[in-house]
């Protein structure tokens, strides 16, 4: 008998305001996919004349996801406040008290770039505890500034061919098929894994120049193929949409790569800590897989702002090891 995603969920032993949450969000998720279907007969294509907080050029599509989900979450009842890519701020939606509760963090719509070519796209979240407070009060940003293992639950929604969900509560990784006939979530993988060895890396190569050492080092042997020192082929794969390229490899296994580049020297990476890295993180290590943002675990990393950025290097546990080695190495003295 096929689980659907509120069985799951009503059976996993959460919360059951977790539980509130993750239905309303997706929800949210539903109505987004529904959006991203009508494409321009929905007159949701282009781009707007506004930033966000990044200095990223707004899609239409970015804006309408962001209030959809921000319209789709806030009646959850244990719900404290919201952090979005596409806000400068947090969103709070009621104040801190004894009984904590949760944040919400996401992405709204990641790859927005690949919309006008009908790729891939998605939503990644991530949800943490709220802290206790003996009396009320407004939640701050500071509150959000926890580190990736603090999460309860993450996961990614893809919006291609088929929406699927992938999701985590911490206790390994399960995918859900949103089924258009009876618009439910049915589970088609309760216990998605990710090889430990593989031939297939994700980084967009026309960036090599700009690449520390270590991971020009890790790109160069991988192509160097059967006759160089991995002994081996490997395929590249790169959609510049993380949902559709960390879906590959959570699917077939693989690495993801988007490091540190030297056109912006001061900025540890391109993407966002917090809603981007964290979620998709604890993803792969709770499907066997392991992640490194050039430092360390990207789940031990402590966050100091809302969209702080790092270096993502994540998938595979043989060649995430591996690029850690390569890191390691380039400290040692000549």
């Amino acid at each position: 008998m096929t689980v659907t995603l509120g069985q799951y969920l009503a059976q996993s032993g959460a919360d059951p305001s977790l539980v509130d949450l993750l239905l309303a969000l997706t929800g949210g998720c539903e109505r987004i996919s529904a959006a991203v279907r009508r494409g321009a007969a929905g007159d949701i294509m282009g781009a707007l004349e506004s930033e966000n907080v990044q200095g990223e050029v707004q899609k239409k599509l970015d804006v309408i996801s962001n209030e959809i989900l921000l319209e789709a979450c806030a009646p959850a009842a244990r719900l404290v406040a919201i952090g979005s890519e596409e806000m400068e701020g947090i969103h709070p939606v009621r104040k801190l008290g004894p009984d904590g509760g949760f944040f919400l963090l996401f992405d709204p719509l990641d790859g927005s770039s690949n919309i006008e070519v009908n790729v891939s796209i998605g939503t990644i979240f991530s949800i943490l505890p709220a802290p206790t407070s003996a009396s009320e009060r407004e939640p701050i940003e500071a509150d959000f500034l926890q580190p990736g293992r603090n999460q309860v639950a993450a996961g990614y929604v893809v919006y291609g061919p088929q929406t699927t969900l992938v999701l985590t509560l911490r206790a390994g990784v399960r995918v859900f098929t949103l089924d258009p006939v009876t618009a439910q979530w049915l589970e088609v993988n309760e216990a998605a894994a990710i090889p430990p060895e593989t031939k297939e890396f994700a980084i967009n190569a026309s960036n090599m120049r700009h690449w520390a050492a270590p991971v020009r080092q890790y790109v160069e042997d991988c192509l160097a193929g059967e006759t160089g020192p991995r002994g081996k082929n490997f395929n590249m794969r790169w959609v510049a949409s993380m949902v559709a390229d960390v879906h590959r490899i959570m699917m077939r296994g693989g690495v993801f790569l988007y490091p540190w580049d030297a056109r912006e020297p001061n900025r540890a990476g391109k993407l966002r800590l917090m809603y981007e890295a964290n979620p998709m993180a604890l993803l792969v290590e709770q499907a066997g897989g392991a992640s490194f943002d050039g430092f360390g675990p990207t789940l031990d990393a402590k966050p100091v702002s809302l969209h702080q950025r790092v270096s993502v290097m994540l998938g595979s546990k043989a060649e995430v090891d591996r690029l850690q080695r390569l890191h390691a190495d380039a400290l040692q003295p000549a």
